[in-house]
């Protein structure tokens, strides 16, 4: 198994480019079940998440390839409409083919999903909104099994956000007969990427990014082209690294507007941040005032910089603060900072960070999910000595490279195989 070995003390800088979004991505691979033919998609990252979409498309009926950034997803209709455990149990974004496949074909079978150990992040919202749709919905020996002649547009009130729910209701509704009202919806960017791509493919949507999204069924869908959003948390997780190190970094292809909660709190511990239409620079000061954060739904502090934030506040001058609202299982990174040295008292939600309190000392620490593997990393960039984050395979599921972008602004870090 893969590790990445950090060794700390580089100051970062210099300009380093955004991949597509993983977030984005998956959901708008998966709308492609929706119309046979031939889908283009650019700006597409090189993930493991991404060749698991398109492991589990294959098994669709679904071939695909790329070139470069490129990825072409020619459909077809699958000879059954299952979405097996092999393939749902590497990604929780499996669940996602559900709506697809019911609206488009009348039936699935979707084994429960896997992904990171971050929560129980239950489908239930999934299921319901299919119901609502017209659905027949069991439950089977590890399946979600779905049934429905065609869906009919209904009005759907999450009771709290979700974006996985919001996508799913979106591809589900834009084939199905009438109008459907989806409210309380959730507003992220990567939500409002795959409504444009739905309605470059004929779907009659209004609202996306906001809470209330208004479909207009259609009969059918046909193939089309889209570019694939830059991934704000990889914007924000490079930002994060040029600010912890006291160096100056430019993180370009991205969305400023995108990342607008983090730039907010970086600026208030103290941090300069220039911004243009495609780019973010970072410029640390001496010292940095600790802050705290409160994760949120978009336009809220995004759940998946949290990680990466906590080990930019072990640094700050003071205490933080953090809260964690979204999962109630993602402070399990906060051992391992702890073995790096950090001052951290978790509690279940709720993180107090008590920073610049002697500094990091390298050590071997294991990452637990994706993000957390992120912040290991951070923090290995300012320990003293040499850090070794093992169990990397969580961060190449959303981290296109992350080590060589890091190593091209000056850090000191490489990737070494297992034996």
């Amino acid at each position: 198994m893969d590790s990445i070995i950090v060794r700390g003390g580089h100051r970062l800088n210099g300009t380093v480019s955004t991949s597509g979004s993983k977030n984005a991505a998956l959901p708008i691979l998966f709308a492609s079940l929706l119309a046979d033919g031939q889908h283009r998609f650019t700006n597409v990252p090189y993930l493991k998440d991404i060749e698991s979409t398109q492991s589990l498309l294959k098994s669709l009926g679904a071939s695909s390839g790329r070139e470069d950034d490129t990825l072409v997803v020619d459909v077809s209709s699958p000879a059954a409409h299952v979405a097996d455990y092999e393939m749902v149990r590497k990604m929780r974004a499996g669940i996602l083919c559900l709506g697809p496949l019911l609206a488009r074909y009348g039936e699935a079978k979707v084994s429960l999903p896997g992904g990171c150990a971050i929560g129980s992040r239950p489908i239930d919202l999934h299921i319901e909104t299919m119901r609502r749709l017209g659905a027949d919905i069991t439950s089977e020996g590890g399946y979600v099994i779905a049934r429905a002649q065609r869906l009919v547009g209904d009005r759907i009130l999450f009771e709290k956000v979700t974006v996985g729910g919001t996508e799913n209701a979106l591809m589900a509704a834009s084939l199905a007969r009438g109008i459907t009202i989806i409210e309380n919806a959730a507003k992220e960017p990567e939500v409002v990427d795959l409504a444009n791509y739905l309605i470059a493919m004929g779907a009659k949507i209004e609202g996306a990014g906001t809470s209330v999204i208004s479909i207009e069924g259609v009969d059918e869908l046909s193939p089309a082209s889209h570019r694939i959003v830059p991934d704000r948390i990889e914007a924000g997780t490079l930002l994060i690294a040029g600010a912890i190190t006291g160096g100056k970094v430019t993180v370009d292809n991205c969305v400023p507007g995108h990342l607008q909660s983090l730039v907010e709190k970086m600026r208030d511990a103290g941090f300069r941040i220039d911004t243009d239409d495609s780019s973010l620079t970072v410029q640390a000061t001496k010292s940095w005032q600790a802050v705290d954060i409160a994760t949120a739904p978009h336009p809220g502090f995004p759940t998946d910089l949290q990680a990466q934030f906590m080990a930019l506040m072990t640094q700050a001058s003071g205490t933080s603060v953090i809260t964690e609202q979204i999962f109630e299982n993602r402070f399990m990174h906060v051992q391992e900072l702890v073995r790096l040295g950090a001052d951290i008292t978790p509690m279940s939600q709720v993180a107090v960070v008590r920073g610049n309190s002697g500094g990091l000392g390298a050590a071997p620490v294991m990452a637990t999910d994706l993000r957390a593997s992120a912040s290991l990393v951070l923090a290995g960039l300012v320990a003293e000595g040499e850090t070794e984050v093992s169990r990397i395979y969580h961060l190449d599921r959303g981290y296109e490279h992350l080590e060589n972008k890091l190593a091209s602004l000056g850090a000191d870090i490489e990737r070494v195989a297992a034996e």
